[in-house]
């Protein structure tokens, strides 16, 4: 069992930065993690917006790239999701996710882009 617990979202203007956070209760080794995130209006559907491997590879959804990026902590058991030049299509709410077998996911954290 792992518990991930997202932070660092809020309000704020088109063209803002945000940086999330997602702090998980143990260390996830080697395993892969990532941001996803829901729409208002979307409630089923969840897009990947960043993912990170242990060895630090990384990949992105096109809508983000040049924008975010996502880094993980090991000594802190923590990953992070730098959002730059944020747009309105960027709200929702941005969900942490784990890959241990099982999926794992926080209750995420809401980013709200106002144009």
């Amino acid at each position: 069992q792992v518990q991930l617990v997202e932070s660092g979202g809020g309000l704020v203007q088109a063209g803002g930065s945000l940086r999330l956070s997602c702090a998980a209760s143990r260390s996830i080794g080697s395993n892969a993690m990532g941001w996803y995130r829901q729409a208002p209006g979307k409630q089923r559907e969840r897009e990947l917006v960043a993912r990170i491997r242990s060895g630090g590879s990384t990949n992105y959804a096109d809508s983000v790239k040049g924008r975010f990026t996502i880094s993980r902590d090991n000594a802190k058991n923590t990953v992070y999701l730098q959002m730059n030049s944020l747009k309105p299509e960027d709200t929702g709410v941005y969900y942490c996710n784990a890959e241990l077998g099982i999926q794992y996911w926080g209750k995420g954290t809401l980013v709200t882009v106002s144009s």
